[in-house]
């Protein structure tokens, strides 16, 4: 991964507002077989301040689209802070939306166990009868676990990009993120990823030996006692950082809203460096 930061100053050399793209490189099975995408999440960071917010966000969008337009094949912006964000923006540099669905439950105004679906709470109770459990990662034997098993599980999902062990390693050594492991008579059969900013939580990945252990639930197990860390160490609110691609069924995201959780509809803007393509696209996605 490769990051590009675009900044905006004032006079003075302040700093007004920024914003950070992560170049991809990933490999597929098909020709070209390696390409570049940008990943951004948010539409950045801006002066307390800071007035005219789109405005800027328009001058960093441009800079950085100038400067990747031809190194990556896309660029995609997901998690902003309102549907409506910049769509004038995104529309003014060449930039298409696609309908997304966001879910995220609030921890702060009625215990978890309140919102659970009674399907969900005796999965649960039966897991725990059985014996299977959920523990932090400690040590270097869990990490290697932890990896193991999450790319195992996505190895399949050519979406979904899974960072080295050295990237959770380093995240274990601060405040901002926790991995889990559930585990049954010593075997892992399930784990997670959460990370943490301000009073929200984040339930970033998660995998599990689902069709190999049935009977104990392990991916409802897993994703449980994220949902119960977040809320005993007092964040608001936990969200699920990515319920799969936009199809009208999706069996993951109806599993995440089985939890108690609210469905947000938002988008997802993207913009192809090819040009045909990107007006295909474009057209397809139209409104």
């Amino acid at each position: 991964m490769k990051p590009y930061l675009a900044v905006v100053t004032a006079e003075g050399g302040r700093v007004v507002a920024h914003l950070v793209g992560v170049v991809r490189h990933r490999a597929v099975p098909l020709p070209p077989f390696i390409y570049s995408h940008c990943l951004v999440m948010g539409e950045g960071e801006y002066e307390e301040c800071a007035v005219a917010k789109e405005d800027l966000f328009l001058r960093m969008l441009h800079a950085l689209t100038k400067k990747l337009r031809n190194r990556v094949a896309y660029i995609e912006f997901s998690h902003l802070s309102s549907k409506m964000f910049g769509y004038g923006v995104f529309r003014r540099c060449g930039y298409f939306p696609v309908h997304w669905l966001n879910i995220h439950n609030s921890l702060h105004s009625r215990r978890p166990e309140e919102r659970l679906s009674e399907k969900m709470r005796k999965r649960i109770v039966k897991a725990c009868d059985k014996g299977a459990e959920v523990v932090a990662v400690d040590g270097e034997e869990g990490l290697v676990a932890f990896s193991r098993l999450l790319r195992k599980h996505n190895r399949l999902k050519p979406k979904r990009y899974i960072p080295d062990a050295n990237f959770f390693r380093e995240l274990m050594k601060t405040d901002n993120g926790k991995l889990f492991l559930t585990k049954y008579k010593g075997k892992v059969i399930g784990c997670c990823a959460c990370v943490f900013s301000g009073s929200n939580a984040y339930l970033w990945y998660s995998a599990s030996l689902r069709k190999s252990y049935l009977r104990l639930h392990p991916s409802v197990l897993t994703v449980w006692h994220a949902i119960k860390y977040a809320h005993t160490h007092g964040y608001a609110h936990i969200s699920f950082m990515d319920v799969g691609l936009p199809f009208q069924k999706n069996p993951y995201r109806e599993f995440i809203l089985q939890f108690g959780g609210k469905p947000v509809s938002t988008y997802r803007w993207f913009r192809f460096s090819f040009r045909w393509l990107n007006s295909l696209m474009s057209w397809l996605h139209r409104d």
